[in-house]
């Protein structure tokens, strides 16, 4: 079982008093919460989630949502992406490659160094006689 440590509720409580005391304070009734009280809800979400910090703040769960959604989004926007270079690993020395050809009279054997595979194919129907 996984717990969080919490902080306590004091940081929960002094920002449920400022969204209590602004909306007490307010103009309109249906007045939309300042950014900066948002983004304090934010905050206290890393420490104690969504649903707690909803729960405790007496605010809309799924607003909260969107707010931490958005913030996750800007935050990451903000992340520079570096340049990330893959590194293979080093080319190896090719192995030989023999052809041996049987004959009714000899056996012919082409010995080739450091072929790469596409020249050995049309190496091999070139010989063949194979249109490539």
């Amino acid at each position: 079982m996984i717990t969080r440590k919490s902080p306590g509720p004091g940081r929960l409580e002094s920002v449920r008093r400022r969204v209590d005391r602004w909306r007490r304070t307010r103009a309109h009734q249906r007045s939309a919460m300042p950014a900066a009280l948002w983004a304090a809800a934010v905050a206290l979400v890393r420490q104690h989630g969504v649903y707690q910090t909803a729960r405790g703040l007496h605010i809309s769960y799924g607003t909260l949502k969107q707010h931490v959604e958005a913030a996750d989004h800007v935050a990451g926007a903000r992340v520079p992406s570096g340049f990330v270079e893959l590194v293979g690993p080093p080319p190896t020395p090719r192995d030989a490659c023999v052809i041996e050809i049987d004959g009714p009279r000899a056996t012919l054997r082409i010995r080739l160094n450091d072929m790469a595979l596409p020249d050995l194919v049309r190496l091999s129907q070139a010989l063949a006689g194979a249109d490539g």
